[in-house]
């Protein structure tokens, strides 16, 4: 299995002036760090993270599929998803913040089972809130 978490890189930083978006981001990419640094544990091939500018077209760093919506007639394309594809080649990409959360906090939770020592990654307040 293979992933690709795609982030807005102004979001990450703070650029944006919301900082409820900036915490539930940064909380995607250390989510993301930790299941990368013990993937092998779950059998997982690789996982990127990639951190998109404005007005980049969805950055795919490793896996090709790019999320798009609609909105006031105009194609926006969306800067954060998640995207795994398995081991028989089928694509999943979740574009919504509390979905990628909870895909990744699941897999972090596997990587528990199997580590010797603690991996959980301490989520902020509003992450928390989007996954209970």
């Amino acid at each position: 299995m293979r992933m690709e978490l795609r982030v807005c890189k102004h979001c990450y930083e703070g650029e944006h002036g919301n900082p409820e978006k900036t915490a539930v981001t940064r909380d995607m990419v250390n989510c993301a760090e930790r299941v990368r640094e013990y993937k092998d544990l779950i059998g997982m091939d690789s996982l990127y993270i990639t951190k998109v500018k404005e007005g980049e077209p969805g950055g795919s760093e490793a896996l090709p599929a790019i999320v798009a919506s609609i909105e006031d007639g105009q194609i926006q394309l969306s800067d954060t998803q998640l995207v795994m594809e398995d081991d028989d080649g089928n694509m999943l990409v979740y574009p919504e913040p509390e979905d990628v959360l909870e895909v990744l906090t699941r897999n972090i939770d596997q990587i528990q089972q199997h580590a010797t020592e603690d991996v959980t990654v301490e989520l902020s307040t509003e992450s928390a809130e989007l996954i209970s």
